[in-house]
């Protein structure tokens, strides 16, 4: 899965408040994807955009994210808890291949089974990178990723927490049951597809009650 050195690099890259750079445009990944990929559906209208992809160590894909709406800026405690909101509306659909413990390419291991508290864990440390404690020195900016990371792992390894509530979306025009929590710095949330998948999600400033979602047809039209 994603690593912990991944998420510090992506938002080490949006610190400044920027959006991340663009070198994750590419769709080279997600066309390779051994499984479908899924975003909003037909009822969002808004922009769509890629993000980046994650792979196994044999370079199989295993998990990607698609945005939609506006691309998210850091968000920092101080705003938060200040009431100085932003306006970006984003989403961002994390879909993770269903995977069982398998052997590693090279026969020396085995390597991780993927569920749904792989989404949940995506979809949280997704929405960790565009946060950060708004009085916080940089040099311990790294530490605190880390540490928020593990939380966001403790919360998606156990889904029937008190923290976690289940809310009801439509995937491919079917009610499914998700799971999700809220912040102060926004929301995540994750379930299963019938397609082999688990999908994950987090957002800001658009409200995931409204939200359905549905297999992407063209991953090319996604990228910029």
């Amino acid at each position: 899965m994603e690593t912990t050195s991944r998420a510090v690099a992506q938002a080490s890259a949006a610190e400044d408040g920027r959006p991340v750079p663009s070198v994750r445009r590419t769709v080279d990944g997600y066309l390779s994807a051994p499984f479908p990929w899924y975003g909003l559906d037909e009822a969002f209208t808004g922009r769509r955009w890629l993000m980046q992809v994650g792979t196994a160590a044999d370079g199989t894909v295993e998990h990607g994210s698609i945005g939609h709406g506006d691309e998210p800026s850091v968000r920092s405690e101080y705003t938060a808890q200040s009431g100085q909101e932003t306006k970006e509306r984003f989403a961002v659909a994390v879909t993770v291949a269903a995977n069982p413990v398998r052997r590693s390419a090279d026969g020396t291991g085995l390597m991780e089974a993927t569920s749904v508290s792989s989404a949940a864990w995506l979809a949280g440390v997704g929405l960790l990178s565009f946060t950060w404690p708004g009085q916080m020195d940089h040099s311990l900016r790294d530490d605190w990723l880390e540490q928020q990371t593990e939380t966001a792992w403790v919360l998606a390894d156990d889904l029937d927490g008190p923290d976690w509530s289940t809310l009801s979306l439509p995937v491919d025009g079917v009610s499914t049951p998700f799971h999700y929590r809220e912040s102060e710095f926004g929301w995540v949330l994750a379930g299963s597809t019938r397609a082999g998948v688990h999908v994950g999600a987090y957002g800001r400033g658009m409200s995931a009650y409204g939200l359905g979602f549905a297999v992407v047809k063209d991953i090319t039209a996604y990228a910029s």
